[in-house]
């Protein structure tokens, strides 16, 4: 890794969706109601990282610490995961997006892994951005993981490679961006490992009200930073 300039597009952009809940609570509606106006950025912003020709588009969809949530709420983001995947798989085959995702998938219903599975071989040949879903995902299960199956392959000394290559997002970039919607400032166990050196972009709007001109001027904040890794700045 280099100090200086950089490409003004992140090849890696991670995104932590903060604030359906919210943004449902301020217009009088339920909270699920909050997570289907969500999706609607979603698929915004899917497609304005890959007009952009970002490589990897990782999102947190649902993490490990959700399931502490009502039953009832898991259960309605399950069926709206499910619909959502079953509108869109189609479109992302005509977009040339690749969808993979990450996390301890094994942990949700079966029907919802059915409809991942589906998508995710029905894109497998699409050679565009891919988009990265963090689904019961969580930072410290993730490394906890990798070094589970470093231990069962019998290794005594690991390196951070050995580490990097055990991780769910092994063969993929590190993230350069992590936009962070509705103001909260932590990480929430998401990517740590991954997010070493990534720039960090905070913004108050929430998730449902972050479309793409929200999207762009965080590309654009990024692109006016400097990224040293831990260098000296280099003098012009």
């Amino acid at each position: 890794m280099t100090s200086g300039k950089k490409s003004a597009v992140p090849r890696h952009v991670a995104i932590i969706m903060d604030g359906n809940g919210r943004w449902a609570k301020a217009q009088g509606l339920r909270r699920v109601d909050g997570h289907r106006e969500g999706v609607k950025s979603t698929r915004e912003i899917v497609e304005a990282a890959g007009e952009l020709g970002v490589e990897v588009l990782t999102l947190y969809t649902f993490s490990v610490e959700n399931w502490r949530r009502p039953r009832t709420e898991i259960e309605a983001l399950m069926r709206l995961l499910i619909a959502t995947v079953g509108e869109q798989t189609e479109d992302l085959v005509r977009k040339n997006v690749r969808l993979m995702t990450i996390g301890r998938i094994r942990d949700l219903p079966v029907a919802v892994r059915a409809a991942l599975a589906y998508a995710v071989r029905r894109t497998s040949g699409n050679t565009g951005m891919i988009l990265n879903l963090a689904l019961s995902y969580g930072a410290r299960q993730e490394i906890t993981d990798a070094v589970n199956a470093l231990l069962r392959e019998g290794r005594k000394r690991v390196s951070e490679e050995d580490i990097a290559a055990h991780l769910y997002t092994a063969g993929l970039p590190d993230p350069d961006l992590l936009i962070r919607t509705s103001g909260e400032m932590r990480l929430s166990n998401f990517l740590l490992w991954q997010m070493a050196y990534a720039e960090i972009v905070v913004t108050d709007v929430l998730w449902p009200d972050f479309r793409k001109p929200q999207f762009l001027a965080a590309i654009e904040e990024y692109g006016r930073r400097r990224r040293r890794f831990g260098d000296v700045e280099e003098m012009a």
